[in-house]
């Protein structure tokens, strides 16, 4: 052989050997790592030297996590209840409502009656004859007199008014006049 040849053939050799070695810590990393992953961590913390202050911090985040998994259970309650309460104002505010516009037609067939009513007493005043309806005037109330008055066409008014005693028609002509005295002018 020569001399290149055995050269060749020795660092061929030293090569194989170093890829043996290689090999060997390959597998004993992987059996080393295998082993590690295996361990429960239960054991792991067992062979954990552990001092009172390691606990004593373990057992305060424990105590701390149990309080805020409590805590986020009560704000979960409180919001659930504040929807549910949320729904029932949300109800109650439909009823109002609905409540409110049934009465609000109820008023408007009530006013219309009675609007139809006085609208009758005035045509009936309007149509009696002026002696006849001047007593019945200075009966009223002024106020009242004054409304009726107001309504009615104008000569059928001043013909009550002149059959009525003068302080009783001069009472019934302030109230007339004063009537939208407080209106706003513009």
């Amino acid at each position: 052989m020569t001399a290149r040849r055995r050269g060749r053939a020795a660092r061929g050799g030293m090569a194989f050997i170093a890829l043996l070695f290689l090999g060997s810590a390959l597998i004993r990393f992987g059996v080393g790592v295998g082993a590690a992953f295996a361990r429960a961590p239960a054991e792991a913390a067992a062979e954990c030297p552990a001092d009172g202050g390691t606990i004593a911090l373990l057992a305060d985040l424990q105590a701390r996590e149990h309080g805020l998994i409590e805590r986020e259970g009560r704000l979960a309650d409180r919001e659930k209840a504040q929807e549910l309460a949320q729904q029932a104002i949300e109800e109650r505010l439909t009823d109002l409502i609905a409540a409110e516009e049934k009465l609000a037609r109820t008023v408007a067939i009530a006013d219309g009656a009675a609007e139809g009513d006085v609208a009758r007493l005035i045509t009936l005043y309007e149509n009696m004859k002026p002696k006849e309806a001047a007593p019945l005037f200075a009966e009223m109330a002024p106020e009242f007199a004054a409304g009726f008055l107001a309504r009615m066409r104008p000569d059928a008014a001043a013909a009550v008014l002149a059959g009525l005693e003068p302080k009783a028609a001069y009472t019934i002509s302030v109230v007339l006049a004063g009537r939208n005295a407080n209106a706003p002018k513009n």
